[in-house]
């Protein structure tokens, strides 16, 4: 995540009850390469990267910079979270000076249908609420992706608009740690 600010990264993990939010390590490697090369869990995310470049293109220790969160379970990893400020030339803001923070996950297969993307994405909102009091998160997800438009709502986000972006319609929604009037 660009521009942290105040914020020693990474942070001391982040423990749910059945998960551990934490930086990335060399032992994720093997994991974040079946991540990205998953057709099934890039489904909606423009397809799976080929193997072979994944093997050749990922360090050693893979995601290892500001708002990549490693989902732990049970000492093996599972998938990510992300923070990251979205592009201003991006559409879906809902600051004028744009940059918002953007939270982004990625599940292994295995692992969906266990509600750990909710577990894990509620505590990264829950830390990033501490760090930066007041300041909206969004989440942009195909309309077609339904499980993640489960997932965003669960967790309280609202959606603001739709929007074609990537040659599909795009859900976009703000979460914000200030209670809402009305």
């Amino acid at each position: 995540m660009v521009d942290l600010g105040p914020v020693v990264w990474p942070p001391a993990p982040l423990r749910t009850e059945r998960l551990v939010l934490r930086g990335p390590e060399a032992r994720d490697r093997a994991a974040y390469i079946d991540l990205f090369a998953s057709s099934e869990g890039r489904t909606y995310l423009g397809g799976p990267r080929p193997r072979a470049e994944l093997e050749s293109a990922v360090p050693e220790v893979p995601g290892r910079r500001p708002g990549v969160f490693v989902v732990d379970h049970d000492g093996a990893m599972i998938g990510i979270v992300t923070l990251d400020r979205r592009d201003a030339e991006r559409p879906g803001h809902v600051r004028p000076d744009a940059g918002e923070a953007e939270l982004s996950y990625m599940l292994l297969p295995e692992a969906w249908g266990c509600g750990y993307a909710s577990e894990a994405c509620s505590a990264v909102l829950g830390w990033f609420a501490d760090a930066f009091p007041s300041e909206p998160v969004v989440l942009c997800t195909q309309v077609a992706n339904d499980r993640s438009v489960r997932v965003a709502e669960k967790l309280g986000f609202t959606e603001m608009e739709r929007f074609e972006e990537f040659g599909a319609q795009q859900w976009f929604g703000v979460w914000s740690s200030v209670p809402r009037s009305g």
